[in-house]
């Protein structure tokens, strides 16, 4: 059986990105676009990758997007990424979105995904990604 994704607990620690989000971001049914969403979490994944890369990367895949729950007008959307794997040139970013929802009272998780990155050099070929400091 797959396992129940946790829409109760956010991650710990401080979320990459915050935004709100906002009337002019609504798809005809009201709801936040998906599409919005997903930039957010490319920006808050990017700014991971890129301080582990210390570097230039480029975004090369979204694997396993899943949509929760929709995000309305006035959430504030809280984006929390953190490395989950390092190859050679290659990093997978885990991302999970959270609304803030009534003024701070409530919050669910609404999307996760996995981004995968590639570390690339000032031609855009891609590089090794530095070891840990």
């Amino acid at each position: 059986m797959a396992e129940k994704p946790n829409t109760e607990v956010p991650p710990t620690g401080e979320a990459t990105l915050r935004t709100v989000a906002m009337p002019s971001d609504v798809n005809v049914n009201g709801d936040i676009f998906g599409g919005w969403v997903l930039a957010q979490m490319d920006i808050a994944s990017g700014i991971i990758a890129a301080q582990r890369a210390q570097g230039r990367v480029t975004t090369v895949a979204v694997d396993a997007m899943k949509f929760i729950r929709p995000v309305a007008v006035g959430d504030i959307l809280g984006v929390w990424a953190w490395v989950d794997r390092v190859g050679r040139s290659s990093m997978g970013i885990r991302i999970e979105a959270w609304a803030i929802r009534q003024q701070g009272r409530h919050k669910e998780k609404v999307t996760e995904a996995v981004f995968t990155y590639v570390a690339i050099d000032e031609d855009g070929k891609p590089r090794p990604v530095p070891a840990e400091a």
